[in-house]
C-alpha cells in the first residue's frame, strides 16, 4: 500500500508545509518526508496523527492508496515546489517497499548542494542513473563521473562510498533504478 503519495497530495492540496504538520502530528520533518517517500511506514496512531494534522479522515488516505498498487506516475509538476528536508534532497519512489521484488526506482530531486549517499545493506547491486535536469557528480569508488541533463551511467553499486551530489546551483533531478 502506497500511502505516501497520497498523503503528500492531500497536504499539499491544503497548503500546508512539512514542518507544520510533523508539528501537529507530534513526529519529526525527516520522518513524516520519510513517509510521504514510502521510505518509512507510519504507526496506525501516526497514520491517525498525520491525517488529523492534515485534515482528511485516515480511511480515505489507506482506500485512495490502495488504488495505487499496481500503477504509480511521477509527474513532472512533482518535481517543482519541493519541501526539502534537511537531508537536502527528496526520493519520490514509484512503489512502496512491499511492492517491491527485483528493482527499485524512483526519482530523486536534489537541491543545490546536497548530496545522496548509496543505498544501505546493498550487495552485488547494480543501479542506472539518467540526469532529467540540472547536473551532478557520481562518486562511485575513486572515481568521479559529471553528468549533465539527458546523461545516463549504469554501473556496481559501491555503497560504502558511493553517492550523488548536485554541483550545481539549481535543482537536479535524477532518475534512478537499482537492483534489489
Amino acid at each position: 500500500m502506497n500511502l505516501g503519495a497520497v498523503l503528500r497530495r492531500e497536504r499539499r492540496k491544503r497548503n500546508l508545509t512539512l514542518k507544520v504538520v510533523s508539528e501537529k502530528a507530534g513526529i519529526s520533518q525527516g520522518f513524516l518526508s520519510q513517509i510521504e517517500n514510502d521510505v518509512s511506514s507510519p504507526s496506525v496512531d501516526t497514520l491517525v496523527n498525520v491525517c488529523a494534522a492534515i485534515g482528511v479522515e485516515a480511511g480515505h488516505i489507506i482506500k485512495q492508496a490502495e488504488k495505487q498498487e499496481r500503477l504509480v506516475a511521477i509527474r513532472k509538476s512533482d518535481w517543482a515546489d519541493v519541501d526539502f528536508p534537511p537531508s537536502g534532497f527528496v526520493t519520490r519512489r514509484f512503489f512502496a517497499p512491499e511492492n517491491r521484488r527485483v528493482i527499485d526506482s524512483s526519482v530523486l530531486i536534489i537541491q543545490p548542494g546536497g548530496s545522496i549517499p548509496a543505498r544501505k545493506d546493498l550487495r552485488n547491486g547494480q543501479e542506472a542513473l539518467c540526469l532529467l535536469e540540472g547536473s551532478v557528480e557520481l562518486t562511485h569508488g575513486d572515481d568521479i563521473v559529471v553528468l549533465h541533463a539527458g546523461d545516463a551511467v549504469h554501473f556496481w553499486s559501491v555503497p560504502a562510498r558511493q553517492k550523488i551530489t548536485n554541483t550545481s546551483d539549481s535543482v537536479a533531478v535524477v532518475f534512478w533504478v537499482g537492483t534489489l
